[in-house]
């Protein structure tokens, strides 16, 4: 197998959580690189360290970009290592643990043998797009969609708005098999991503019932998420400032009684994102919390009131 090389740097533990915010220079390389993050020293919260796993030799190019996703590492010389005779995103893959949330065990492909007999299993490969499961913000999406089922909600139209990998899309699939559902993301490589990762996880992509429509959209600006609202369940899992822009055209694509679950934001940004929403019609019903990054779930207001 191709040599690979892996190269290191200082962060912050702010820049670690940052990293899901805008990584799309490295992205669109050919060769994208797997990014991991870890924390060295339990004593020292504050210090991490990014790893990145490329397929070729870094060139002074790619590791300008990554040094751009941790600023804090200026001055610092990369650590840039040869990993010979490895798969690279396998070696990669072994620091990601499975991630158990809510009814769902999330694993990458070295870790297929430990899933749990009552558990809903869902096979994410680290790779080109965010979304794996082990940030706060996704489990806290797959926590909020197993309370949802737990209570008894039912839904036939579901939207995946920014959807990465198609993780949240596939895991309301596993609990509402008949639903309708569409997954789309600003980013072309996340919609590639979430293609493949639909064939791994035995997903059908198509328009029918139980079956996942793709689309490349930036927010609810294409002409297929608009023909297939309303939904009954939005889910977009973004970032606090844009989920308040979207807070009108999510709304409208929203069925009376539909649920809307909310995640990418910061404990400190809930409240502003809530309100946006409450503008619109909708009401609180739910918060998972996950760290700093609590997942919440609201839902639109019946003409009859709230039932």
């Amino acid at each position: 197998m191709a040599d690979s090389w892996k190269v290191s740097l200082p962060c912050t533990k702010a820049e670690a959580e940052a990293l899901k915010e805008d990584i799309s220079p490295l992205a669109l390389l050919d060769f994208p690189p797997v990014l991991m993050t870890t924390e060295p020293d339990p004593a020292r919260p504050e210090e991490w360290r990014l790893d990145g796993y490329f397929g070729e030799e870094p060139t002074d190019e790619m590791l300008r970009l990554l040094q751009a996703l941790a600023p804090s590492s200026a001055g610092t010389a990369p650590l840039v290592e040869k990993v010979e005779d490895r798969d690279w995103v396998t070696l990669s893959q072994q620091g990601l643990e499975p991630i158990r949330a809510g009814r769902f065990f999330v694993h990458t492909p070295v870790h297929r043998d430990q899933v749990p007999g009552d558990a809903i299993a869902l096979e994410i490969d680290a790779g080109r797009a965010f979304g794996t499961g082990q940030h706060e913000t996704t489990s806290g999406c797959l926590v909020a969609l197993s309370q949802l089922r737990d209570r008894g909600a039912r839904f036939k139209t579901i939207l995946d708005l920014g959807t990465g990998t198609g993780l949240l899309a596939f895991a309301a699939l596993r609990l509402w098999p008949a639903a309708r559902a569409i997954a789309s993301d600003i980013d072309p490589v996340s919609i590639e991503v979430t293609e493949e990762n639909a064939a791994i996880n035995a997903v059908r992509l198509g328009r029918g019932p139980g079956q996942l429509e793709l689309a490349v959209a930036e927010g609810m600006a294409h002409g297929r998420l608009k023909a297939r609202a309303p939904y009954d369940l939005i889910i977009a899992n973004i970032l606090a400032g844009p989920l308040i822009d979207l807070a009108p055209s999510v709304s409208e694509a929203l069925a009376a009684g539909g649920r809307l679950i909310l995640a990418g934001l910061l404990e400190g940004q809930a409240e502003a994102v809530a309100a946006a929403y409450r503008r619109q019609g909708l009401m609180l019903t739910g918060r998972v919390a996950t760290g700093e990054w609590p997942t919440l779930v609201m839902r639109k207001r019946k003409a009859l009131g709230w039932r």
